[in-house]
């Protein structure tokens, strides 16, 4: 299949359902066959050019990119450009189209200096881009690489964009990545009253989906108003299976710099909301927890002010007593870090969530923060999610377009 139209995929939605449930087992067998071979050529979206390119010939072109947006070697921007392609307008998500700005930063509006094209900021209040913005385009190209979790705001941005193309009758096209944490499904589902930018969808916060996927599903549940007159096209990857290892060629943001700090995110991004630090301003962002009063571990580091990584860092300064996570084998969604870290602080009488209300943001409800709080054991937090999670795996499989075998 070249790529995936949702208008068609909605109306063969039900008999879809019927033939997934049915060819479950093959596609089990596939993805085992397929994991056999971990060095099998794997083609991503982007670079099967000649499959979008006549989607985008004599179109007015938004792009919704940044750093990872890669053919190869070269920036998606200028493949497109170099072929004649006609890109109006940059949409500059967390982070910036170039990858240089700070978590939480304010991305400005501009000029992409090396090509002249305009950047129109989708991040902090600009959301949505303006309406004159989006009367002047055709089509918008979402090539960004996620990292698997509900709370990366990669996903947030796709979901205002695709709002506004359908409000705007603009063709959304999604070039497909794979997601390094696509074997994990995984956590609380979103509760709509805890719905934010770290939280949009009523999804785990592991949700196992690559992007392409979750595009399919949002339009597919319609959550995005007028999801029905949205002319969406995926185009998937081939050669990708979700048990698939995948180093990331380059780094997603500035606090993610390697595959260990994305293996750990998704158990150590909840520390946010707390007064320990996740090791920004320092070498090793998300591979080490720490607090200059309470002792973690016999391990130390000390944030300092980075420009585009950490301007600000929680605890800048000060020498903290923390854990290096590098040779952990924590993976998926492990709450033992945060559980133990919980209870020293209890233990010496300090605050941990310094921002409750951001935590329940984070996992999507205020029960994980709750039942931390009163002393729940892993096993009896990780019980209140099975029926949401049963549910969720039953509802994403006629969005799976890859083999799954987990």
């Amino acid at each position: 299949m070249a790529h995936i139209n949702m208008r068609v995929l909605r109306k063969c939605h039900a008999l879809l359902c019927l033939l997934l449930i049915a060819l479950l087992p093959a596609c089990a067998q596939a993805s085992k066959t397929l994991s056999q071979y971990p060095n099998q050529a794997l083609v991503l979206g982007a670079e099967r050019v000649s499959v979008y390119l006549p989607l985008l010939a004599n179109k007015r072109v938004g792009l919704v990119v940044n750093q990872t947006s890669r053919v190869g070697q070269a920036h998606l921007l200028d493949v497109l450009i170099a072929n004649g392609i006609d890109v109006k307008v940059l949409f500059a998500p967390e982070h910036g189209v170039r990858g240089n700005i700070g978590a939480g930063e304010h991305v400005e509006n501009s000029t992409d200096a090396a090509t002249g094209v305009p950047i129109q900021s989708i991040y902090g209040d600009n959301k949505t881009p303006p309406s004159n913005i989006m009367q002047a385009l055709d089509v918008i190209v979402f090539d960004i690489q996620d990292v698997g979790t509900r709370f990366y705001t990669y996903i947030s941005s796709m979901h205002y964009m695709m709002q506004a193309a359908a409000k705007h009758n603009v063709s959304f096209i999604v070039l497909d990545r794979p997601n390094p944490n696509g074997r994990f499904v995984d956590g609380p589902i979103l509760e709509p009253q805890f719905q934010s930018f770290v939280g949009m969808h009523p999804i785990p916060v592991l949700h196992g989906l690559s992007v392409g996927e979750l595009a399919l599903m949002i339009v597919g549940e319609q959550w995005i108003e007028q999801a029905e007159t949205l002319d969406l096209h995926v185009i998937s990857m081939q050669g990708y299976a979700k048990s698939m290892p995948y180093i990331l060629p380059v780094a997603p943001s500035p606090n993610l710099p390697n595959a260990k700090a994305i293996a750990l995110y998704p158990s150590l991004c909840f520390f946010e909301a707390s007064a320990v630090s996740v090791g920004r301003g320092t070498d090793l962002p998300f591979q080490q927890i720490g607090h200059n009063i309470v002792a973690l571990g016999e391990h130390r580091f000390t944030p300092e002010s980075r420009p585009y990584a950490a301007p600000n860092p929680k605890l800048e300064g000060l020498n903290l007593f923390a854990i290096d996570l590098r040779d952990s084998k924590i993976e998926g969604l492990n709450l033992q870090p945060l559980l133990q870290a919980h209870r020293r602080f209890n233990e010496q009488g300090e605050v941990f969530f310094t921002s409750p209300s951001f935590m329940d943001k984070l996992a999507g409800s205020d029960q994980l923060r709750k039942d931390i709080q009163d002393g729940k054991s892993e096993d009896e937090i990780r019980e209140r999610w099975q029926a949401g999670l049963a549910a969720y795996k039953q509802m994403r499989q006629p969005y799976l377009l890859y083999p799954n075998d987990f």
